[in-house]
């Protein structure tokens, strides 16, 4: 057993609570200490409940002693992002634009499902204002930081759910990905993160990219986040684009293997320019999944980036929101933000439906694919993470954050499933991530090649004594 409790996963959390080795106290304690310790500093969470996260874990342990544990999460510490609702809590997005009054009485599906099986809900995680952009700072809750370095941005915009996962500020983290919002801090700060297949995890309310977020776990180990899934993936009437449920759990078969499996291996999708760091990283990687029994092939998808058409459509999405806001909004609003809708402002009924025709075709493409290709392996991103507080790094020729993340929003717009998987470090210290895109509903073969990778592979976490012992730089 580790010696910091704070680092066990939530599947070992349950074997010591059903052997009476560990108690849901001492497991939530453990996190809140870690929360007190290192939140300061890294910034992953914006709301903390220590009374009703220990008032929870004592009714948890009392369940567990009685033999009547509630349900398969019972006594998780667990972590909500602040997109999503959570009963008696605010939800404030990281924007001064929403009130702390409320009233708060709702819990989103992916809350309600978590607190049902008795997650211990320890807070609410930061993003960027409305979870806009790839990295996390708000004008109402400031910078978040990598906790492998607290100089450089954690991604976004579920950031502070990746520093949660990786410094032990507890075992379960609830993020969401409208265009890499999983996946790229996940690849940041060397986590697992999964994008499952749209609406396969029920979503309401909808966040900034209707018909584009995907609700998934965030976790340091796969099979954490295969429970998470099983959990989350209920359904629940007020998505009304949700599938009907599959009733899987996704533990069954999660050690299954990919001998046999075709894999795809394209560094760049045809158009990216990637370091030659990553590259050399996710290269080994896919080694590790070729030594695993998998048929890779080095071939492109054969698409072109589809950024302008879904860049319009996020751009409008903005424009929408902001407009909803009132007059009064924009004076205290992120102006990156206000910049992006003030574009999508500029578009027509005729753009977004010819860009939505990009769309289609890009998901029938990559059906075909699939037929050819079990799965697509690719660097998750291009880059190391960079300063924290900068949108881009000011030195590469960028001028916004999709200029570094041209692999994770193709696969927003076709609905896949794509997890982000750590496949070491860069010189420097900071972590690469491949990602593994399965064919939609094909959420259970990228767990399995997820978890055939990390068997070979384990994660390595970040030392925090070591990495964020410094005061924070830049």
């Amino acid at each position: 057993m580790t010696s910091d409790l704070a680092m066990l996963s939530a599947t070992r959390l349950l074997r010591l609570y059903r052997t009476r080795h560990l108690s849901p106290v001492e497991a939530t304690e453990a996190a809140l200490r870690r929360i007190a310790r290192w939140n300061p500093p890294l910034n992953a969470y914006c709301h903390v409940d220590p009374d009703a996260a220990l008032a929870a874990a004592r009714e948890s342990e009392a369940r567990w002693l009685a033999g009547r544990p509630l349900g398969v999460l019972d006594g998780v510490p667990t972590s909500i992002k602040d997109q999503w609702l959570a009963r008696g809590w605010p939800t404030r997005k990281g924007s001064h634009t929403i009130r702390d009054d409320g009233p708060w009485l709702e819990d989103s599906p992916a809350t309600q499902r978590l607190r049902e099986q008795g997650a211990i809900l320890l807070g609410k995680t930061n993003l960027p204002e409305f979870g806009w952009k790839g990295v996390t700072d708000s004008p109402r809750f400031g910078i978040s930081r990598n906790p492998w370095d607290p100089s450089r941005t954690c991604g976004g915009s579920s950031g502070g759910a990746a520093i949660a996962a990786a410094s032990g500020m507890g075992a379960l983290h609830l993020g969401s990905d409208g265009a890499g919002s999983i996946r790229m801090p996940a690849a940041f700060c060397g986590v697992f993160g999964l994008k499952p297949t749209f609406a396969r995890v029920p979503a309401y309310p909808y966040g900034l990219l209707p018909m584009c977020s995907h609700t998934g776990p965030m976790t340091r180990t796969v099979e954490d986040a295969a429970l998470m899934l099983t959990v989350m993936a209920a359904p629940d009437h007020r998505d009304w684009l949700a599938p009907p449920p599959d009733g899987r759990d996704y533990r069954t078969g999660l050690e299954a293997g990919i001998r046999g499996v075709r894999i795809a291996y394209s560094r760049t999708l045809g158009y990216a320019r990637v370091d030659a760091e990553v590259v050399e990283r996710v290269d080994r990687a896919v080694a590790v999944l070729a030594e695993q029994g998998a048929e890779v092939e080095e071939v492109d998808p054969g698409f072109s980036d589809p950024r302008e058409p879904f860049e319009m459509y996020y751009a409008t999405s903005m424009a929408t929101t902001l407009k909803r806001l009132g007059a009064d909004a924009p004076a205290v609003m992120d102006p990156g933000y206000l910049r992006l809708a003030g574009q999508g402002r500029r578009y027509s009924g005729i753009d977004l439906i010819e860009g939505w025709a990009v769309r289609e075709a890009l998901g029938r493409h990559m059906n075909a694919f699939h037929q050819r290709f079990d799965l697509l392996v690719t660097p998750q991103l291009p880059l190391a993470a960079f300063a924290a507080g900068a949108e881009f790094p000011p030195d590469r020729g960028m001028s916004s954050w999709f200029d570094w993340s041209p692999f994770t929003y193709p696969f927003n717009w076709t609905g896949q499933p794509a997890a982000s998987v750590p496949c070491g470090l860069t010189a420097a210290g900071l972590p690469v991530a491949m990602q593994i895109v399965g064919p939609r509903f094909g959420d259970m073969l990228v767990l399995q090649a997820s978890r055939a990778y990390e068997a070979a592979s384990p994660f390595a976490m970040p030392d925090l004594a070591r990495t964020v012992a410094q005061p924070a730089r830049g």
